[in-house]
């Protein structure tokens, strides 16, 4: 009864300054809508990078070629020459946690259809590369076995370079020029959109990988060489296994440093999703200033009341008011002020996730957990920041404060 009372009267306080109002809960409204969109953009950025790793596969091996030790200057990673298809097939034969394997001879080609160009990526690879990477034919038809030994002139092309070479034409079954050379299109993947890091995933064509080591790159060795092992939890084993194999068959001797280098890349995309947490911590927590300074706000406006009111103070404490109920009073209309902001910001934050989401095509999700925070949190700084304020109201003495003009 007692706080149905005190609630009441702040309100009614509240209500003879609404500007005076308003403006105290400037500084909450502000730092929860900022906190609501920051933890709404970081949400939606673990999710992505978490559909990430679906999409590229949790039991996914990199291979890569390593760098050389050159008179004492280190090249870069991709500079040996010493990953080659034996290795490819040593692996498929010889490690059988390993359930499927491909060659990876990368390039860059400026491919042509009618007057329309484009300059893409280009990757030789075996049918295996489809698993591997978790990707699908839409339409049309995987090159096989029989295209790799031949050689042949054809690709299977993503969805952007498709789209850019033949616009809204039937690509299947037209023939390309890619690095001078006649391609046949036999395939279109399945669109992937972009990656965690904001690459075009289907800015890409997939060749035979003889072809573009013949025709398109002309040399005999591979640049990657990508791997699934038979269960996530096999990856571990798989790259002890698969590094033990290569350094034999590289004549590595102990104590040398492996001229390959193998990667997980589901680690890599964990990585980005620490940083994205990092980064949500650290955006969130220079948000969260904005809730002290409206937190220091609510203190400096309640301190103004208790000045202003003082006679009124008076009065009822005269009428026999305990000095809990001036207390529940005026941290009543502190906790008020600071549940109000709250509300208004929760309501500003999630407007304001959502515009994000759809000017900047930015996926955002506002978790409930962060609503309930946003609510407590604001609840806690009108408390917090009122007590002192209603503490020194509570403590005034009655004739002193009757007195007071």
């Amino acid at each position: 009864m007692e706080l149905t009372v005190a609630l009441r009267m702040a309100f009614r306080a509240l209500g003879r300054n609404k500007m005076r109002t308003a403006l105290t809960m400037l500084g909450v409204i502000i730092g929860v809508a900022a906190v609501i969109c920051t933890v709404a953009i970081g949400a939606g950025a673990s999710e992505r990078i978490q559909t990430a790793i679906a999409e590229m596969g949790a039991n996914m091996v990199w291979i890569e070629a390593g760098g050389v030790n050159l008179n004492g200057v280190r090249t870069g990673n991709g500079a040996t020459k010493t990953l080659i298809l034996e290795d490819v097939k040593a692996i498929q034969d010889q490690i059988p946690i390993v359930s499927h394997v491909t060659p990876n001879v990368d390039g860059h080609a400026q491919v042509v259809f009618s007057n329309q160009n484009w300059y893409t990526q280009t990757r030789g690879v075996s049918p295996d590369y489809l698993y591997v990477k978790k990707l699908a034919v839409e339409r049309g038809t995987m090159f096989g076995q029989d295209e790799i030994d031949r050689a042949d002139n054809v690709c299977v092309l993503g969805r952007t370079v498709a789209k850019i070479l033949f616009l809204k034409d039937d690509p299947i079954g037209q023939t390309i020029r890619v690095a001078n050379q006649p391609c046949k299109v036999i395939g279109l993947l399945e669109a992937k959109g972009q990656s965690a890091t904001g690459q075009d995933q289907d800015d890409t064509m997939l060749m035979p990988y003889t072809t573009v080591q013949k025709k398109i790159r002309g040399i005999d060795w591979l640049d990657d060489i990508w791997c699934a092992a038979i269960s996530p939890e096999m990856v571990p084993v798989a790259e002890r296994e698969i590094t033990d194999l290569l350094r034999e068959r590289h004549n590595i001797r102990l104590g040398k440093a492996d001229d390959f280098n193998i990667r997980h890349p589901v680690e890599i995309a964990n990585a980005l999703a620490d940083s994205a947490r990092q980064m949500e911590a650290l955006l969130a927590s220079i948000a969260s200033i904005a809730m002290l300074v409206g937190g220091i706000g609510i203190m400096n406006i309640m301190l103004v009341s208790v000045t202003e009111r003082t006679r009124e103070i008076g009065v009822r404490m005269a009428v026999g008011a305990s000095e809990e109920a001036v207390q529940m009073q005026f941290l009543s209309e502190a906790a008020v002020m600071s549940l109000m902001g709250g509300a208004i910001g929760l309501v500003l934050g999630m407007i304001g996730s959502i515009l994000i989401a759809h000017f900047l095509q930015w996926p955002t999700t506002v978790p409930v957990s962060a609503i309930l925070l946003a609510i407590v949190v604001s609840a806690c700084v009108g408390i917090f920041f009122g007590y002192y304020p209603a503490r020194k109201a509570a403590s005034l003495d009655p004739i002193e404060a009757l007195r007071y003009e």
